[in-house]
């Protein structure tokens, strides 16, 4: 610092503003019933292949019992989680009927 001169700082406040952000409504309920239906449960794989799996196992046999007459596929997404799986979605959207995207750790 050249003698005589002011050092100045910007200082940025963390605080969050009062004001509402827009709310944009839930999408419309696609199925009145899962009845027949095939639904996707899709690991990503953040954190790892074996970071998540168990749990959408688990999520599956709970949508089972709560809706026996769906069928619950569980699958793995190839690749790093945030690459593209083009035949994967291809799969879903040819086979499904709707799809759990998630991850866990």
């Amino acid at each position: 610092m050249v003698e005589g001169t002011k050092k100045k700082i910007e200082v940025l406040n963390p605080a969050c503003t009062n004001n509402a952000v827009a709310r944009v409504p839930l999408a419309p309920r696609t199925f009145q019933s899962l009845e027949g239906k095939t639904v996707y449960l899709v690991d990503i794989g953040w954190g790892g292949p074996e970071a998540a799996y168990d749990v959408f196992q688990i999520v599956a046999e709970r949508l089972k019992t709560r809706f026996p007459g769906i069928t619950a596929k569980v699958v793995r997404k190839n690749g790093f989680f945030a690459a593209d799986d083009p035949e994967l979605w291809e799969e879903v959207r040819e086979k499904g009927d709707a799809a759990i995207l998630g991850i866990s750790c």
